[in-house]
C-alpha cells in the first residue's frame, strides 16, 4: 500500500515514471475488462471530432470490446456527443454530459467573445430561446440554424450566429451520427431534450419524440448537480495524474483551478517533475515502476492521452513533437514502449505503419501483432495485413 509522503522535499518523477503512471490510468498499460460505459466515464470522455476515434480509443484500452457496444450505448442515450473540453466534441456518459458541460461553460462564454463583431445587435437571450425552441421541436443542422437565425438577424454573421447557439446551449449530436458503420449528418438538439428533463414536482409531463431520433428514449431521471471543481480534480487525477494545475487547465480549457488543488492538498500527495514543476496525485493511484513493459498501442487521431497535459513529454518525446499532425490534418498515432513512435492508417485491407525511428525486429513483430488485433476488434472477419510504409504525405 502506498503511503502519503511526509518528506519536506517531494520525490521527483522522471518522464518514464510519469509515462507508466499515465498509461496505467488510461487503461493502456494493460487492457481493462470494464465495459465501454464505465471506461468512458473513468476517462472523463473521449475525443470525438470524427466518428471513429472513440471506437479506436476503446479498442486500444478494453479487453473484449466490440464497436456495437458503444453504438448501443449511443442509441440508448447512455453516452452522447457534445462540445465540452477545449471546445471540441467529446463522447461522454449522459451523467458527464449533464455535469461537465456546465463546469466548462465559462470557457464557452469566453469563446463567444471571439464572435462579438459578427453578433452586433443580436439579443443573445432571445437567440438562446429561439434555438432551444427550434432544436427541441426537431433536431437541426448547423446550416439550418444559420438560415433560421440569419432571417431573424440579417445583418449579423451567419456563422457567428450558429456558433453562438453552440456556446450558449448544451447541444448534443443525435443519432445515427456517431454510430459504428452508420452514416448521418450532424443534427443537434439540447441535452435536456435528448436525455429527458425531470418532470416538475406534482406534475406529470412527457417530451415529444424528436422526429430524427427513432431510438427509444431512456427513462427520465433528475439531472445530477453540477460537480464542484474539487470533485473534477480528483477524477482528472484518477485518469491523467500525476499532474500539475496547468496540466488540468490544459485538459479542461479552463483557468483559475489553483484554488481547487489547494483545497484538496491535504488529501493528495505531491511530486516534482524533472523541471521542478509541482505535481499532484491521489495517494492510492497506480504509479508503476518506470521499467514496467508497455505494449504497442494503436490510437486514434487527437486521443486525449496526447492532449491533456501542458507538458506532453510524458508521452511525446521532444524529437517527435508535432509529428502526429500536419497543418489541420491529424494522424492516428502509434505508441511503442509507451511513447509516441509513429503514425498509422487503415487502407483497403492493409494497416500502414510509419515509424518515426528505427524499430527493433522484436518491436516490429509486436507492432504488427497489435495492428492485426486492432483490426480484428473493429472489423471482425475482414482480412488485414500490416505494412511498414508512408502515412504522412511527402
Amino acid at each position: 500500500m502506498k503511503r502519503k509522503t511526509t518528506s519536506a522535499t517531494p520525490p521527483v518523477l522522471g518522464a518514464r515514471a510519469l509515462n507508466r503512471a499515465t498509461l496505467a490510468r488510461q487503461l493502456l498499460l494493460r487492457r481493462s475488462e470494464t465495459g465501454a460505459r464505465d471506461a468512458v466515464g473513468h476517462l472523463l470522455g473521449l475525443q470525438a471530432q470524427n466518428v471513429k476515434p472513440p471506437y479506436y480509443a476503446l479498442a486500444a484500452r478494453l479487453d473484449g470490446f466490440a464497436p456495437e457496444e458503444l453504438s448501443r450505448l449511443m442509441s440508448e442515450r447512455e453516452v452522447v456527443r457534445i462540445v465540452t473540453l477545449r471546445s471540441t466534441i467529446h463522447t461522454h456518459t449522459a451523467e458527464d454530459c449533464r455535469t461537465l458541460r456546465p463546469l466548462v461553460q465559462p470557457a464557452r462564454d469566453r469563446e463567444l467573445g471571439q464572435f462579438r463583431r459578427g453578433l452586433a445587435g443580436v439579443d443573445l437571450g432571445l437567440l438562446t430561446a429561439l434555438v432551444r425552441e427550434m432544436v427541441e421541436a426537431e433536431p437541426r443542422t448547423m446550416a439550418q440554424l444559420r438560415e433560421a437565425l440569419s432571417a431573424r438577424w440579417p445583418d449579423a454573421d451567419p456563422q457567428a450566429l450558429a456558433l453562438a447557439a453552440r456556446c450558449r446551449l448544451p447541444l448534443v449530436q443525435v443519432t445515427p451520427r456517431g454510430l459504428w458503420g452508420r452514416s448521418g449528418q450532424v443534427a443537434l438538439t439540447t441535452a435536456d431534450h435528448w436525455l429527458g428533463r425531470p418532470a416538475p414536482a406534482g406534475k406529470a409531463t412527457s417530451d415529444p419524440e424528436p422526429p430524427a431520433a427513432p431510438e427509444p428514449r431512456v427513462p427520465k431521471a433528475p439531472a445530477p448537480e453540477a460537480p464542484t471543481p474539487d470533485a473534477t480534480v480528483l477524477r482528472y487525477l484518477a485518469a491523467f495524474g500525476p499532474a500539475s494545475v496547468k496540466d488540468m487547465q490544459t485538459w479542461a480549457g479552463l483557468t483559475r483551478l489553483r484554488d481547487a488543488f489547494e483545497r484538496l492538498r491535504p488529501r493528495l500527495v505531491t511530486f516534482h517533475d524533472e523541471n521542478g514543476t509541482e505535481l499532484f496525485d491521489l495517494p492510492e493511484a497506480p504509479r508503476p515502476d518506470p521499467d514496467t513493459p508497455a505494449p504497442p498501442r494503436f490510437l486514434p487521431e487527437y486521443d486525449n492521452l496526447l492532449l491533456s497535459h501542458a507538458d506532453r513529454s510524458r508521452v511525446i518525446p521532444p524529437e517527435h513533437r508535432g509529428r502526429s499532425r500536419r497543418g489541420n490534418q491529424a494522424f492516428r498515432t502509434l505508441l511503442v514502449d509507451g511513447f509516441l513512435a509513429g503514425v498509422w492508417k487503415p487502407d483497403a485491407g492493409v494497416v500502414v505503419v510509419e515509424p518515426f525511428g528505427k524499430l527493433t525486429a522484436a518491436q516490429r513483430d509486436e507492432v504488427a501483432e497489435e495492428g492485426l488485433r486492432t483490426m480484428a476488434v473493429l472489423h471482425p472477419g475482414e482480412p488485414y495485413d500490416v505494412r511498414f510504409g508512408t502515412v504522412v504525405p511527402r
